[in-house]
């Protein structure tokens, strides 16, 4: 519907659609209307005749009749030239716009400006485009009748017009903010436009092939029987690799401790000799990975492993091939039917799509799923099931047993009389630094300066963080021989510590809640009593530290982090913070998006 040359100018707005240029919002307004009453304080637009001046201290006095209020006025200019005395000669009559106020019960008006016309609202747009640019733009297309063909509802279209066509600016704004009404309507529009700009993205591939392969033989081998979610996760990954019409594409979000394991070993069933490949971010995760494989499904898939340092299995014959981003550089990687990705955040985009162009078959892709240990919150996932299909495994296999306190330098002996409790009983203990050499800005101890205070006082203290090369054999020996272990956020994600019962975050206001909660699944993994203690500095510490230690829900946590971090609480973590809305705010705004969904589903019209 958008003429060529307006296409040119949307691209430079970074606008597509109708909607994208009609939620545009006015950063002010020039309201040029008459006014009907004199409000201290506020500008008054009124007709006015020059009855005097006078110039006093380099000040120009003019002396007006308002004839709409039939009363008298002195206009003062501080800055004035030879122009302002010409253009208020006495008996000139004028439309003046200016601040007024009262001077020992005299109305005054600062510094007016005579209207060349009036009885306009101009609403002014902060844009790359010129003023007269965006005006005529929104003018042009932002009709009644374009967004009703835009699938608007009618209290939608009536808040977008008045938004940039207002009749008087209390229609629009109330004590200089945008009136509720118009802010909810404005919501639902955006909540709208980008559901439908996230469905046209979607794209589906020809799947090379279903895969049908039975997991009962797996499931009845386990020890333990699977959680409700792991079991509906399954179906779901059953259904999408059922199909040949396109390739599944899927991302499984775990909570931290959930089981996300058992439901990759499940798909890996399910593809069964059609073959799958599963790449992991680092290789001591790939090699966890491929034990719990070896553990569980080794009797009935043929298993491979392929790290840059070790590799185990003829990855070519194999029919679940585990491996890290070496998997990319194999020019004779068997085709799978089958590809995941575990933690799938921690690869870039690019590493993904070079995986998935690897076994590409004649036009066909295979099936894909994705693996998350970070919750998103329920609004994001809502947004996101657009593009891609989720599942969700919120129940854990036993109950978590943590309890979580905010402490500070007045309990560090109580601390360590904890520390010495737990190493007695033979469990282990993680400290993480934020980070691992002295900082003037950040004011705790460094990873490094710490070290030389536990390997006096304790034996057998590990140390790691991000930039050393042996972390994994250092997590390894720790894993069995340790008992304390000093390191950076390297930990979040990776290895399974079973004896690990006690973590003591320093510095933990710094820290995301996203961060915060992957850390303190590290503990308790295996069902035993376990303590997380934030350690802060802080004579107050943050609210929202308070309401971490209150659940041990990912999910709740993640509309916590999500909160915080609109309001610029948070310093880090995974989750996006919802910025890229104008007026959806994805920690207040469930039922909007939900009803949004929902219209999606009914409307299928043109980009208008």
């Amino acid at each position: 519907m958008f003429e060529p040359h307006d296409i040119k100018l949307l691209k430079k707005l970074k606008k597509r659609t109708l909607l994208d240029l009609a939620l545009i919002a006015p950063t002010s307004y020039e309201d040029t209307t008459l006014s009907s009453q004199i409000e201290e304080g506020k500008t008054l637009t009124a007709r006015a005749v020059v009855k005097g001046s006078r110039i006093f201290n380099g000040r120009l006095y003019v002396e007006l009749f308002l004839s709409d209020f039939n009363r008298t006025a002195t206009a003062i200019f501080f800055k004035t030239t030879p122009y302002h005395k010409q253009l208020f000669s006495i008996g000139s009559e004028h439309v003046i716009s200016g601040r007024a106020g009262y001077f020992r019960g005299s109305l005054q008006i600062s510094q007016p400006k005579s209207l060349k016309s009036y009885g306009e609202i101009t609403p002014k747009y902060k844009t790359v485009l010129k003023q007269s640019e965006i005006r005529a733009l929104i003018a042009k297309y932002v009709t009644k009748e374009n967004l009703i063909k835009a699938a608007l509802k009618p209290n939608e279209i009536e808040a977008v017009l008045k938004l940039h066509f207002p009749k008087s600016i209390s229609e629009v704004k109330q004590d200089g903010e945008f009136k509720e009404e118009i802010i909810q309507a404005l919501k639902s529009a955006e909540a709208f436009n980008h559901l439908y700009k996230m469905r046209k993205k979607r794209t589906f591939t020809p799947a090379i092939k279903p895969l049908n392969g039975s997991i009962e033989p797996f499931l009845k081998d386990l020890p333990f029987t699977l959680t409700q979610d792991q079991l509906n996760a399954i179906e779901d990954i059953k259904k999408d690799l059922s199909s040949t019409k396109k390739a599944a594409k899927r991302i499984i979000i775990g909570d931290v401790g959930s089981g996300k394991t058992m439901v990759i070993l499940a798909a890996a069933m399910i593809a069964g000799k059609d073959k799958s490949v599963l790449m992991a971010p680092t290789s001591l995760l790939a090699n966890q990975l491929f034990e719990e494989a070896q553990k569980f499904v080794s009797k009935h898939l043929k298993l491979a492993l392929v790290t840059q340092k070790n590799s185990q299995g003829d990855y070519k014959e194999a029919d679940f091939i585990i491996g890290t981003h070496a998997l990319l550089y194999k020019d004779d990687l068997p085709k799978a039917a089958l590809i995941m990705i575990d933690e799938q955040h921690r690869f870039g985009a690019n590493q993904r799509a070079m995986l998935d162009a690897m076994l590409k078959q004649e036009g066909r892709g295979a099936h894909f799923l994705q693996f998350s240990a970070t919750p998103i919150p329920r609004t994001q996932a809502m947004i996101e099931s657009e593009l891609i299909d989720i599942s969700t495994i919120k129940m854990l296999p036993f109950k978590k047993q943590i309890t979580t306190a905010i402490i500070g330098r007045s309990e560090f002996n109580k601390l360590l009389e904890h520390i010495k409790a737990e190493i007695a009983q033979n469990r282990q203990v993680l400290i993480v630094y934020p980070l691992v050499e002295p900082s003037s800005e950040v004011p705790y101890m460094s990873l490094l300066e710490a070290k030389k205070y536990w390997q006096k006082n304790f034996k057998n203290v590990y140390v790691t963080h991000g930039k050393d090369d042996e972390k994994d054999s250092v997590l390894l020996e720790f894993r069995d021989k340790g008992d304390i272990l000093l390191a950076t956020t390297v930990i979040e994600v990776g290895i399974s510590l079973p004896r690990l019962t006690t973590i003591v975050i320093v510095g933990a206001e710094r820290f995301g809640l996203a961060t915060l909660h992957q850390l303190r699944g590290r503990v308790g993994r295996q069902g035993l009593e376990s303590f997380c203690y934030l350690y802060t500095n802080a004579k107050t510490p943050p609210k929202r530290l308070q309401e971490f230690s209150n659940t041990l829900d990912g999910f709740k946590i993640a509309m916590l982090d999500l909160k915080y971090r609109n309001s610029g609480d948070l310093l880090d973590g995974t989750i996006q913070s919802g910025k890229a809305f104008k007026w959806l705010d994805l920690s207040e705004d469930e039922e909007i998006i939900k009803e949004a969904k929902e219209r999606i589903k009914k409307f299928t019209f043109a980009a208008v």
